[in-house]
């Protein structure tokens, strides 16, 4: 006789082994010192956003000025992106920053670090509409199993 094979039970639940191992090194990851300094990485894409834009310092700057109402300076923003300055941008201007070279790069790179991803409007909106599409299908689901337990109980 043949001895029976044990019936292995999968728990939905229960992480596989390549979860494990992206948890575990998530975990190493999460526990490095530093692992949020983004100065350099940072400061390459202000630098790489204004190579791209279509507009001057000087037009860079005065945007900024109107959309901040606060003086903006070429002389700043060339001291903010200069490597050998230790002086950053400060982040109440970033807003005025991005909408003023249209892109915006520099506040992604701030939120992906924290595990935050943006969209762009248009993007949101989808986002939005398909999380109330999720919504409603597991509410449609829940109402499901509450007739059937109706049924059951013969109500």
């Amino acid at each position: 006789m043949t001895k029976g094979r044990k019936r292995i039970v999968n728990d939905a639940g229960q992480l596989g082994l390549f979860d494990l191992l992206k948890q575990e090194q998530a975990e190493r990851i999460a526990a490095q010192p530093g692992r949020l300094s983004i100065s350099s990485r940072f400061m390459a894409t202000i630098r790489q956003a204004m190579k791209k834009a279509a507009k001057s310092r000087d037009a860079i700057a005065d945007e900024m000025t109107h959309l901040a109402g606060q003086t903006v300076t070429v002389n700043m923003l060339n001291s903010w992106t200069a490597e050998s300055h230790p002086h950053r941008m400060p982040a109440e201007l970033l807003p005025a920053f991005c909408a003023a070279v249209d892109n915006t790069d520099p506040i992604r790179i701030l939120a992906e670090t924290v595990g935050i991803y943006t969209l762009p409007g248009v993007d949101a909106l989808r986002a939005e509409v398909q999380r109330i599409r999720e919504e409603e299908q597991k509410l449609a689901a829940e109402r499901k199993r509450r007739e059937l337990f109706l049924k059951e109980l013969g109500q």
